[in-house]
């Protein structure tokens, strides 16, 4: 197929989408709105280029957190949901597992109360007018440290909506390692909530057995370095771990990947490990599901069959219940024939 071809081909199969933040699913239009509301003055073209000029993990974190700074009330959500709304339907996902990052909004004043009626209001709003569904997942965030950490635990147990699944370790890998959170994932796990990591995405395999033996992580988040450790890769595919694989983030932060035909996935998936293709940050990485797609056929000779298992991959590690994993597997299948 030519690129054409195939994407017309894969928006109309059913995929899911495991590792994406709903605030960077944002649309260019919605950062000036939030921009004009909060300064009273137009965001320009050059100032819109230098906010998205980062190089490193580090300085596309800083870039994020300056897009949290833009929201001034919590009804600024509701725009964030309309744009990962017209995401996914652009993108033919049916399902989605989400992170939203409460800190930054907490730190500004925020009730967390009030973000999560807006989160499940929103969440039913795109199950009502799409059938797709979409889940959250809190980071505790290791940019702030564990006590932040745990007190985002704590508001997640006091709020509870529907929707939210469990909570999830992001921010800068190399600032605050995995195993400094194994508190707040201890009382994760004892109170049954979902419990994933980022790991190996800055920093070598150690982070990744961290979030495996600390903190309990059911998949983990990019994983690239888990390809340094023999033993890691063994573990992962032998226990069926998922890992969520964003390359063009990967590539984006360059600590261990420069270009796209380098990216270890290809190793990842040929050795057995579960490997999901997500994007991370569409907004900031100038990425879409179906780019994803695409970079792996032409760039890393993912066949068509190779992908199809990619696709099934996306329901057999999501959080789904075993009849609706069935289901969507079901439908993948029907319409690739």
């Amino acid at each position: 197929m030519n690129k054409s071809e195939f994407y017309a081909f894969f928006k109309k199969i059913p995929k899911a989408e495991l590792h994406i933040h709903i605030e960077a699913v944002m649309s260019k239009d919605t950062i000036k709105a939030l921009y004009l509301k909060k300064n009273g003055v137009v965001f320009s073209d050059a100032e819109m280029d230098k906010l998205f000029s980062y190089s490193d993990l580090n300085g596309f974190i800083a870039a994020f957190l300056q897009v949290q700074d833009l929201f001034t009330e919590v009804s600024d959500f509701d725009l964030v949901f309309a744009d990962l709304q017209n995401y996914l339907v652009r993108n033919g996902i049916v399902h989605c597992e989400a992170f939203f990052a409460p800190s930054a909004f907490i730190k500004k004043g925020f009730n967390y109360a009030d973000m999560a009626a807006n989160f499940e209001k929103n969440l039913k709003k795109i199950k009502d007018e799409t059938g797709i569904t979409v889940w959250l997942l809190g980071d505790v965030s290791r940019t702030f440290g564990l006590e932040n950490a745990e007190n985002n635990f704590k508001m997640f147990k006091e709020h509870p909506f529907e929707g939210f699944i469990g909570i999830g370790l992001g921010g800068a890998e190399s600032k605050g390692p995995a195993k400094e959170f194994g508190p707040v994932f201890e009382k994760a796990h004892a109170g049954k909530y979902h419990a994933v990591a980022h790991a190996g995405e800055d920093v070598g395999p150690q982070s990744i057995w961290d979030a495996l033996t600390i903190c309990h992580a059911e998949r983990i988040g990019h994983g690239i370095t888990s390809v340094q450790d023999a033993a890691l890769v063994s573990h992962l595919a032998e226990q069926h771990i998922p890992v969520e694989v964003a390359p063009t983030s990967n590539v984006f932060t360059k600590k261990y990947v420069k270009k796209m035909s380098e990216h270890p996935v290809r190793e990842m998936f040929d050795k057995g490990i579960p490997v999901t293709i997500a994007t991370d940050d569409p907004l900031f990485f100038d990425v879409e599901l179906l780019d994803e797609y695409w970079n792996l056929h032409s760039k890393l000779k993912f066949s068509k069959s190779d992908l199809k298992q990619v696709v099934l991959n996306s329901f057999d590690d999501s959080f789904l219940p075993n009849e609706e994993k069935a289901h969507f597997k079901n439908l993948v299948e029907e319409n690739w024939a």
